[in-house]
This record gives structure tokens, C-alpha cells and sequence, in this order.
């Protein structure tokens, strides 16, 4: 008998086991297949795709529930009054419930987007960092999204057991896709540029979107702009000086934007939010800078570099600490930094050497440029020119980099 019951016990066990793999494997197929309508609708509207996949995936069992085998609503949207579509009904909090249908999953999750965008209660989450999904979990239940008191707390588990967050960093340009990782593997019905490695996907991810009105990258505040944009005007509508405008965005002067661009309303941080950075087709040291919300002076630091040089496409690039070496240079590049150093030397042993004999002073308050030259026994000429400052106006608290190797050589 107790042998049975033993048997018995180990069955159940195993059949448990066979569900949960079952489960993960049914979740799984369903972020392959709506993982890339969850990042466009991210790009078009700003709700992060991490947020749209969990919502998905516990709304539908996974693409399994009953409601979305009937309707293909994969986000529980009842009928609502302004609804004119085609409706089914459905017991949930109610019996025979009205709810949306939708011909095409896509619509579901394109109505689903402008659901969140456009009802002014659910207007505080778009204030939110797109990256920040516990908050965009609880804000969703904070505004009514739904009854379930537990609901944050199954979204934040299903975005961290899955890796969701990858898919709101592919939807903002901060990750790129991998082709040897399983996750990312496109859907055998798609054309993709996978076989060509990771510079083909690169590739692909060279575009950018952002949100529209004010959000967050690297918990700063920004705004994307549109080319031929005031900058006087933005300053203005945010109630700070120009000059303060321009300070915050690496920018020495300008008067309108001179292509679509990122512009931050506060001092962006001297790290990054991750690691590093994988350098894509097109981009310059400046886009990288503002698409990472890392000061420029902190970016150039970290790997070695100066304003006039650009790193392959491929390489990484250190946001949080110094690189073990300086990147790789892109060949057009190369010339024009060993003919800025006067040198046949290699351009990475230049270039370090250079870097290595800077320093960092932060101005104190009364300090003056003149007073840093005099202390470091440097001219104030090569202090304006090693900080590109046009004039000798400081802040405090302001980073500048000192040439500890001058004064040796007066």
C-alpha cells in the first residue's frame, strides 16, 4: 500500500513537472510571436513593450484562454460605450461580460496601446522612465487598469522570469538583437538579417523612437525634438536659462536643432544605466553620449578617447568604469587623430598615453580659472582649450580636466 501510494506520489510529481515545462514552453512561443508588435507599439507610443508582453501574456493564459480563442482581445478591453466593433461576451467580473473583437491580434495590441495613451487616467504613467516597469505595474493598478490586488506583483514576476525587459530595450535602441541566444530568433515567417551576424542586426536597430512629451533615460529627464525646434523655446517652456539648456546637453551654443534629436532637461549622470554600449552604424561619440544619458566628458574618460575620434561600429563602449583597453578606432578616423598628435606612433598607445596624463579637478566655490591654472601651474589658455570653455565662466561643482603633464615640461 505504501508502495502505491508512492508510485502515486512520484507521478504526480512528474506530471507537475511535465505542466510547468509545458507552461514555460507555451509562454515562451508567445513572446516569439508578438514580441516585435509589442516593441513597435513602443516605438509608436511609448508603452513599454515589457509591460505589453506580461499584460498579454497573463491576460490570455499565455494565448490560451477562452476570451482571446474567440476575439483574439489579448488585453480583456470590454466593449465600452464608444465601442462600435464586434463584441463577444465572456464571464469575468460579471457574467456575460461585453468585450471587444478583434479580426487581427495586431489590432488587439495597437488598441490596447491607445487605450493607455489616450485616457487621461492612465496619463502619470507616461511620465514614468519607459525602463522603470515596477512602476509602470503599480501605476497601472494605482489608475484602475485592474481589480486583482496582486496584479503589479504578477506583471513585475512575469517581466523578470522572462527577460521582458530586453524587449523595451531593443524598442529604445539600448540592446541590440543576439543572434546566438533563442530568445531572440525571429519567427520562421519573417525576413530577417540574422545569418549576416551581429553586424546585420545592428543593423536593423539603428533607428531609434522615443516617446512622446517628457520621460526618463538613465532617471534624467528628456524630450525628444524635432529638426529645425528652438532651443530657446524649450528652455523657456522648462523655465531655465539657455545656457543651462545647452550645459546639460554637452552643447557649446546653437540656436534650433539641426536634425531630430534627444534634448535633456536636467544634468545627465556620469554613469550609465548599463555596462556598456555596442557602438552602431552611424552613431558618434555625442549620439551615444545622449542616447545613454551619460555626460559626454564621462563617456570620453571611461574609454580613452577624444571629441575627434570615432570608434567602430561593434565595439563597446564603458558607461559605469574605465575600459580595460581603448576600443578599436573606425579606419577614416585613425589618420586624423595621429596627425592631431603629430606621431607615427600607433593611434591606441597615443591616444591612452594622452588620456592617462588628465586628471579631474571640481571647481570649489570661489575658485576662478585663473586660480585652478595657478594651482596646477598650467596656463589658463590650455585649460579652456583641454574643456573646450569659451569663456572663463565656471560652476560649481563644474568637472574640468587638468594636464598634469604640462607643468612638468615648463
Amino acid at each position: 500500500m505504501k508502495k502505491r501510494r508512492l508510485a502515486i506520489l512520484i507521478a504526480t510529481f512528474f506530471s507537475a513537472g511535465q505542466l510547468l515545462a509545458q507552461s514555460k514552453a507555451t509562454i515562451q512561443a508567445y513572446i516569439d510571436k508578438y514580441k516585435d508588435i509589442a516593441i513597435e507599439e513602443m516605438q509608436r507610443t511609448g508603452v513599454p513593450a515589457a509591460i505589453t508582453l506580461a499584460q498579454g501574456i497573463h491576460e490570455t493564459g499565455a494565448g490560451t484562454s477562452d476570451l482571446v480563442t474567440k476575439s483574439n482581445n489579448h488585453f480583456g478591453i470590454k466593449c465600452k460605450t464608444e465601442w462600435e466593433g464586434e463584441k463577444v461576451y465572456h464571464d469575468d467580473d460579471a457574467r456575460g461580460e461585453c468585450f471587444r473583437k478583434y479580426d487581427d491580434p495586431t489590432i488587439s495590441y495597437k488598441d490596447h496601446s491607445d487605450f493607455l495613451r489616450n485616457r487621461p487616467y492612465y496619463a502619470s504613467l507616461f511620465k514614468l522612465d519607459p525602463t522603470d516597469y515596477e512602476s509602470w505595474a503599480y501605476g497601472l493598478k494605482k489608475a484602475g487598469y485592474a481589480t486583482n490586488p496582486k496584479y503589479p506583483q504578477i506583471l513585475i514576476k512575469l517581466i523578470r522570469d522572462y527577460n521582458l525587459q530586453d524587449y523595451t530595450l531593443v524598442a529604445l535602441g539600448r540592446k541590440q538583437l543576439d543572434p546566438n541566444s533563442p530568445q531572440w530568433v525571429k519567427n520562421a515567417d519573417e525576413s530577417t538579417n540574422m545569418a549576416l551576424g551581429v553586424s546585420g542586426a545592428m543593423k536593423m536597430e539603428t533607428k531609434k523612437s522615443y516617446p512622446e512629451g517628457v520621460f526618463k533615460i538613465n532617471d534624467t529627464k528628456a524630450i525628444f525634438i524635432q529638426k529645425g525646434t528652438s532651443y530657446l523655446k524649450i528652455a523657456e517652456e522648462n523655465n531655465m536659462p539657455l545656457a543651462r539648456l545647452l550645459d546639460f546637453n554637452d552643447m557649446r551654443d546653437g540656436d534650433v536643432a539641426l536634425k531630430d534629436q534627444l534634448l535633456f532637461l536636467q544634468r545627465k549622470r556620469k554613469t550609465g544605466e548599463t555596462e556598456v554600449h555596442t557602438v552602431l552604424p552611424g552613431e558618434t561619440l555625442y549620439d551615444i553620449a545622449q542616447a545613454e544619458g551619460i555626460r559626454l566628458e564621462n563617456l570620453l574618460q571611461y574609454n580613452y578617447l577624444t571629441p575627434n575620434v570615432q570608434p567602430e561600429v561593434g565595439e563597446k563602449l564603458f558607461l559605469t568604469k574605465s575600459a580595460p583597453n581603448m576600443p578599436k578606432l573606425a579606419n577614416e578616423k585613425a589618420g586624423v587623430v595621429m596627425a592631431s598628435f603629430k606621431t607615427t606612433e600607433p593611434v591606441k598607445e597615443v591616444v591612452m598615453q594622452e588620456e592617462a596624463a588628465f586628471i579631474s579637478h571640481t571647481v570649489q566655490p570661489k575658485e576662478t580659472l585663473f586660480s585652478i591654472a595657478k594651482k596646477y601651474n598650467v596656463a589658463v589658455d590650455d585649460v579652456r582649450k583641454w574643456n573646450a570653455l569659451e569663456t572663463n565662466d565656471l560652476r560649481i561643482g563644474q568637472e574640468l580636466r587638468i594636464n598634469k603633464a604640462t607643468n612638468a615640461n615648463r
